[in-house]
């Protein structure tokens, strides 16, 4: 099976820079995204062949996640349970007959920290929510989890150690969630891959310098580490700021 997840960063700019052409290509069972940046029927985007489910911010412009999927899930849901995290669009839950699939946006720490402990709300109650999942079946969580867990997994890492998306409770929020019994598909295949990366910033050319942020994943839970088959970034895939992500697993 073949997943794809994308931070498109607004899907209607997104639209206008190829990602119709960029999906097509990719030929996912199912295409993840976040950041949407709309409401629902606010993008002509209709692909033959799959399902769209998605998940709007109550706040227009803002966050959101959707999923395209041609495999039918036996069930979908939306947040990761407690009230406070179903106000932004940031989780979609498609279950299949062998696993859960979570396609989640987590939220930005901002600058300075300022939404720290909001942040870490949702990462003990993103947690507790997988691991209720994974009681049942195997989980699959994709998405922009909005931290690079290691050193290796950005350019410069010290002049960035303690800002948002590589702070020590960040990273040790990611440390606990793979302790509790998943595996980082990208790091299992590729413990030492350099210069893997999958967000740049705008300014200063960090692009085209590669001057990156690994914050896009795919988390499965341990059991499923052996069905992996591949785990890729897509640098070459243009249209955001950052770029896809890509999992293969063999059920």
């Amino acid at each position: 099976m073949k997943l794809i997840s994308w931070n498109v960063n607004g899907l209607r700019a997104c639209l206008g820079k190829g990602f119709a052409e960029t999906f097509a290509t990719l030929d996912a069972d199912v295409f993840s995204v976040q950041e949407t940046k709309m409401q629902p029927g606010q993008a002509d985007f209709a692909p033959e062949g799959y399902t769209e489910y998605l998940s709007s911010a109550e706040k227009k412009g803002y966050s959101g996640t959707a999923c395209w999927t041609r495999v039918a899930p036996l069930s979908v849901r939306y947040g990761i349970g407690p009230e406070i995290h179903s106000h932004e669009g940031r989780a979609i839950t498609l279950e299949f007959e062998k696993f859960y699939l979570v396609n989640v946006y987590t939220p930005n720490s901002q600058e300075g920290l300022a939404r720290i402990d909001y942040r870490m709300q949702w990462e003990d109650d993103l947690r507790a929510y997988l691991l209720e999942l994974d009681k049942h079946k195997p989980v699959v969580l994709c998405g922009d989890l909005n931290v690079a867990h290691n050193e290796i997994d950005l350019k410069n890492p010290g002049p960035n150690r303690g800002s948002a998306g590589f702070s020590d409770q960040e990273r040790a929020k990611m440390t606990e969630l793979l302790a509790a019994g998943f595996v980082d598909s990208f790091r299992h295949l590729h413990p030492d891959a350099t210069g893997a990366y999958s967000w740049w910033s705008y300014r200063f050319n960090a692009r085209k310098n590669n001057a990156g942020w690994r914050i896009d994943y795919f988390v499965v839970s341990r059991r499923l580490a052996d069905r992996i088959t591949r785990a890729e970034i897509l640098p070459q895939v243009m249209g955001s700021d950052h770029c896809p992500v890509l999992l293969e697993l063999e059920l």
